[in-house]
């Protein structure tokens, strides 16, 4: 599956986020636990240009918890400081605070050094859907971020206070123009970064399928009472004949069903997955 997205607004983004990095001096970068690869923009590494991190693991209530521990524990050594949060319960969102600060160290230092008082101002980065809006949400104590569940959504960036002496800067989600690897493009198309209008939504329910066959076949059992067998495309017929998705002339109705399944993955009715596999020594796999 090949895929390719970059419209207008990602440069204009891009150039957004350079313009006003000089202005924060704690970048937090937002990824998602379930794919905590191909949810990471290679291109902030440079734009970010060596400013203190801290990386969010976000939507953490939908991504398999022993995965999550690794893939905190790994990241850990890219970062100031790496927590893990889901923005519908609020869980771990009270540390947000603490870790920008812990980010911010040399900068609180040299003010106490100095007796004055230093606001602390953080850039918020992530590439569409990763939850960031509902984060903002949550850090702020309201809904003052526009959120929706569908990517590019926050289309300019927005001032926050967080508390006192603590401010944050949200920006839009921003892909980059070409992916590698078209496993990267399938892992953000799972989970919603990329427009279902413009990817074959059958041929990626498949996929999905086939990989959590692979890796979590009793979900598949106990949401679909289908046997986890054959390929992808098996599947799906079998579970659109469970769940009565029937055209005339009796017909699975294959692209009701792959609907269907894209939307329970994403909205967590099927289970907590981690698509992509931590290990310790750099090998992590994204294959399925």
């Amino acid at each position: 599956m090949n895929i390719q997205w970059y419209p207008g607004h990602m440069a204009k983004t891009k150039r957004m986020i350079a313009e006003n990095l000089r202005l924060v001096d704690v970048v937090c970068e937002v990824i998602d636990s379930r794919i905590p690869v191909s949810s990471r923009n290679p291109d902030i590494n440079s734009l970010t240009g060596g400013k203190p991190r801290v990386i969010i693991l976000n939507r953490s209530d939908q991504a398999d918890p022993a995965e999550t521990a690794l893939w905190s524990k790994k990241l850990s050594g890219e970062a100031r400081c790496v927590i893990e949060t889901d923005s519908k319960t609020g869980r771990g969102v009270n540390r947000f605070a603490d870790a920008v600060r812990k980010a911010a160290e040399d900068k609180l230092r040299r003010a106490a050094e100095k007796n004055t008082n230093a606001i602390i101002r953080a850039m918020i980065l992530g590439v569409p859907n990763v939850g960031k809006s509902s984060l903002i949400n949550r850090i702020v104590g309201g809904r003052r971020a526009k959120t929706e569940d569908r990517p590019g959504v926050t289309r300019g960036k927005q001032w926050f206070t967080v508390e006192r002496n603590l401010e944050l800067l949200d920006t839009p989600g921003i892909l980059w123009p070409k992916f590698e690897d078209p496993v990267t493009g399938m892992m953000l198309a799972f989970t919603g970064a990329i427009r279902d209008e413009i990817i074959d939504t059958e041929e990626l329910a498949a996929k999905l399928m086939e990989l959590l066959a692979e890796r979590y076949p009793k979900a598949i059992e106990a949401r679909y009472k289908v046997r986890p067998e054959g390929s992808g495309y098996d599947i799906l017929t079998a579970a659109a004949i469970k769940r009565g998705c029937i055209v005339s002339g009796g017909e699975p109705d294959i692209t009701r069903i792959s609907t269907i399944v894209l939307d329970e993955y994403r909205s967590g009715k099927l289970g907590r997955f981690t698509l992509e596999k931590c290990t310790l020594d750099g090998s992590d796999d994204i294959t399925g």
